[in-house]
């Protein structure tokens, strides 16, 4: 038998189409649960696509950087200020309008020398069978020894009660990881505004309810693999 023929013969192998295991970051995730019905797989589908072609792109950098610059420094906003005429024209109306509440939240963190910034740690947690990446924008430290872990939504509406216990009951249950001692914080930054953890919340019954639904977001993602 020649070579050939065995090359002929021989049987010819498929290529195997790697598996993409269930993944959401915390912006994702709490994005899914303010979902309600046919949405929530159409948005479960977007998500498999965008890690499938590792595709994604975070307009907010620039804005971020000069909120944490103006905290460093004790500027007093002057970098949030200035930072709307540094970007390119299509995310001007997007840095007008956001920058105006980041200083209302910085001028509500009192006397810039009292605050300063603190490292965070990403986690990435396991809520029932999903992994959600757990990734504050930043740390603060006050002079009297509290710790925030502050995570900032952009959106244009605020966020949902849903969105905003997801959001911080997420954090609260990785503070070890994130920033120990800290406590979590969701700001609203178009419209300057705080949210912290409601002390009557059940974390027994949010536990179960954010289990329930990285069920449902599990049997999506595997379904949209089809």
């Amino acid at each position: 038998m020649t070579c050939e023929e065995i090359n002929v013969t021989a049987p010819v192998l498929s290529e195997t189409v790697p598996t993409i295991p269930p993944y959401a970051t915390m912006l994702g995730f709490t994005r899914y649960v303010t979902r309600t019905g046919p949405a929530k797989a159409t948005f479960v589908g977007g998500l498999r696509k965008a890690r499938e072609r590792r595709s994604g792109f975070n307009p907010h950098g620039q804005l971020v950087k000069a909120l944490k610059a103006d905290i460093a420094f004790r500027t007093g906003g002057s970098y949030l200020s200035g930072v709307p005429a540094l970007v390119k024209d299509r995310w001007k109306p997007l840095y007008e309008s956001v920058s105006a509440g980041a200083l209302t939240y910085l001028i509500s963190l009192g006397a810039p020398d009292q605050v300063s910034l603190a490292q965070t740690r990403d986690a990435v947690a396991s809520v029932g069978p999903l992994a959600v990446k757990i990734n504050p924008h930043f740390g603060l430290r006050y002079e009297d020894g509290r710790r925030e872990a502050v995570r900032l939504h952009f959106d244009e509406a605020p966020p949902t009660p849903e969105a905003v216990t997801a959001t911080l009951y997420l954090m609260a249950r990785h503070m070890d990881q994130i920033l120990p001692n800290a406590t979590p914080v969701l700001v609203d930054l178009r419209r300057g505004t705080t949210h912290r953890i409601d002390p009557a919340a059940k974390p027994a019954d949010i536990e179960s309810w954010l289990a329930g639904e990285a069920a449902a977001f599990t049997a999506m993602w595997s379904a949209t693999a089809a």
